[in-house]
């Protein structure tokens, strides 16, 4: 089995229990679930990002982490994967969420795999995924999984059809995000050039060489 892949989940709900990492821990396990059946060795953890606020807030006033906090913000950057689970507050994300991504190095989302998703009170809210979350990560040149998953209070019922849609709608972002993971070679995943033409080579046969 190769190398472990790194998945790291930022849950920015404001309690503990909440249904922000209720969902984040749904999509953890199917992630986990969905590179095993791929060959993977999965290594999942989870960040409640509610815990960094104070370290996340002296980054952007001093203008650098806390030693605790880079170690944090290294391990999201180094991650194989991400997903992001906000609140929905306001017909947005949280301000945690942002705040956390503000801090992390420049490059340090570019070509990544990202997996977006929210908690609501109401499911009129559930585009917010696609008018807010998304456009914030495709600024910041990751690679955001087509699939969102929002979850709001009457998707959680046991047994009715919501929660049935929910679970497949997890299922199926972290489906495409395990693929996505899985596929990727480290060592090239974010070489602009990996495909370009060996130009030395090209000009050495045009020599004679």
């Amino acid at each position: 089995m190769s190398e472990a892949k790194r998945i790291v989940v930022l849950s920015a709900g404001l309690r503990i229990p909440s249904s922000t990492r209720l969902l984040a821990d749904r999509l953890a396990e199917a992630t986990a679930r969905e590179l095993e059946a791929l060959g993977e060795k999965p290594q999942v953890n989870t960040l409640e990002v509610r815990e960094y606020a104070r370290a996340a807030l002296n980054h952007l006033l001093v203008g650098f982490p806390s030693g605790e906090f880079r170690e944090v913000l290294d391990e999201v950057s180094a991650a194989d994967g991400l997903i992001v689970v906000t609140p929905t507050f306001a017909g947005t994300y949280s301000s945690l969420i942002k705040m956390f991504i503000d801090v992390l190095d420049e490059e340090a989302l570019v070509g990544k795999p990202v997996l977006i998703a929210a908690s609501g009170g109401t499911g009129r809210h559930s585009l917010m995924l696609e008018h807010a979350m998304r456009p914030m990560f495709t600024y910041l040149r990751a690679a955001v999984m087509p699939t969102a998953v929002f979850a709001a209070p009457e998707d959680w019922g046991a047994g009715n059809t919501a929660e049935g849609t929910l679970r497949r709608r997890l299922d199926r972002a972290a489906g495409e995000l395990s693929a996505e993971v899985h596929r990727r070679d480290p060592a090239k995943a974010f070489d602009p050039f990996a495909d370009a033409p060996d130009f030395d080579a090209l000009i050495a046969r045009e020599l004679g060489d």
